[in-house]
């Protein structure tokens, strides 16, 4: 699919795409409400748009509220889009549908807060969880009956962790998808990084990818 990608906002990349597969398995149609967080090209919401659903989409960064708003235009879909953190451009309302490609990496512990600029699209603090536990503790407060969160992370900022604070806030979780994947250049710059930290074993160059789903049974 192709999509219009200016500098500093987050390319598609294969958590993308495990996301994009995950919600396109959802029953969705004209009738369902759904929310994309952390959209960058919009390339999730585009996924869900596809159904006839009706999306909403949220980004932090103003480039990438302006390329998913160019590639919506690109590929004739409506999605209702706004700038700010997380829940805090929205009005209310609950969805069917939530799904979030956060920043998820972990930065070294002795560099203080995130990068700036394309790095906010991936740096989450020491344990990769900044944006995560956020997520995790507030969307399902936004999910209608039988509503779903979908999570796409990186195994190295605790898949386990997401679970566990998704199941606390009240839904019924799994893990829908797993991927393996060769280290991209940002990995790659820290792999020594994640050798110290001991989130990967000497010489490893793969990362797990896994979309965490949960569901809001009343």
């Amino acid at each position: 699919m192709l999509l219009l990608r200016p500098p500093g906002v987050y390319p598609p990349q294969g958590d993308t795409e495990l996301l994009a597969a995950c919600v396109r398995r959802e029953p969705l149609d004209g009738s369902s409400r759904v929310l994309d967080l952390c959209t960058g090209t919009g390339a999730v919401a585009l996924a869900a748009a596809r159904s006839g659903a009706r999306v909403t989409a949220v980004d932090l960064s103003a480039r990438a509220v302006a390329a998913a708003w160019c590639n919506s235009r690109l590929h004739h879909r409506r999605i209702r889009l706004h700038r700010g953190d997380l829940l805090a451009p929205l009005s209310g309302g609950r969805f069917d549908l939530v799904t979030a490609n956060p920043p998820y990496l972990p930065t070294d512990p002795g560099k203080g807060s995130p990068g700036r600029g394309a790095a906010l699209a991936w740096d989450a603090g020491p344990d990769g969880r900044l944006v995560l536990d956020r997520i995790c503790r507030t969307t399902p407060r936004v999910l209608a009956a039988g509503g779903v969160l979908l999570i796409v992370q990186s195994a190295l900022a605790d898949v386990p962790e997401t679970l566990a604070l998704l199941r606390a806030a009240g839904l019924r979780t799994s893990v829908a998808a797993r991927q393996r994947q060769p280290f991209g250049p940002v990995l790659t710059a820290r792999a020594a990084l994640f050798e110290r930290l001991g989130l990967i074993g000497p010489g490893e160059r793969e990362e797990e990818l896994a979309v965490v789903r949960g569901v809001r049974e009343c």
